[in-house]
């Protein structure tokens, strides 16, 4: 019963994570708007195996150990940063050339490959600092010492399922004909949107970086 209630805690906090803006999201929006609904459901498969890799690095205490290593961390964190910033640049050259080609078409900003989307996914969730501190804070602070193998697993499975349902459900409502029709014309203006995005992330990891060097 102490086990379920820890479940059904870790649930609710969990989804309001989930479903606030920020590097995840406008991934599942830029892929699923350049490249399709596969490629938007493979980013969002790839974003669930980056939180199922994020619960289990914490619940084995690998997570702990690299954020109780300063220079380790210190270094994950910039490379994490530039990754965005990578992301970020990437979706603003795609809104600085949005009168160059097709509106809503890839044009080199995400180059097609079968795991590109997928490799992106879990690059972007596993590579985001913010997300690893999330990451211990939540599980360090709702999963109890004692809890069971079997418990640890559910915990896993959950966060496994709720990540992939929900951006596996975003792709697909942005990837629905009607709504994709009408999200058409304003697909540069949610590449600035997401560039944006992506810098401010990467920014905030940065300053953060400096202000405790």
């Amino acid at each position: 019963m102490q086990e379920l209630s820890v479940l059904l805690t870790l649930a609710a906090v969990f989804a309001i994570a989930l479903v606030s803006p920020g590097p995840d999201v406008a991934l599942v929006v830029r892929t699923s708007l350049h490249q399709g609904r596969r490629a938007g459901l493979a980013s969002a498969l790839g974003l669930a195996c980056g939180i199922l890799l994020h619960t289990t690095l914490v619940l084995t205490g690998v997570s702990l150990l690299l954020s109780r290593t300063p220079v380790l961390f210190a270094i994950l964190q910039a490379l994490g940063a530039l990754y965005l910033a990578w992301l970020g640049v990437g979706a603003l050259r795609a809104w600085l050339r949005r009168g160059d080609g097709q509106p809503g078409r890839l044009d080199g900003a995400l180059p097609p490959s079968p795991l590109g989307p997928w490799l992106r996914g879990v690059a972007t969730n596993l590579f985001n600092p913010k997300a690893l501190v999330f990451f211990i804070a939540l599980l360090g602070s709702l999963i109890p010492a004692q809890m069971s193998l079997g418990g640890k697993l559910a915990v896993a499975a959950l966060l496994f399922g709720m990540g992939a349902c929900w951006f596996g459900l975003l792709s697909l409502t942005l990837t629905r004909p009607a709504l994709q029709t009408r999200l058409l014309r304003a697909v540069p203006w949610l590449d600035a949107a997401c560039g944006v995005v992506f810098l401010l992330v990467a920014a905030a990891i940065l300053e953060h970086l400096v202000r405790s060097a």
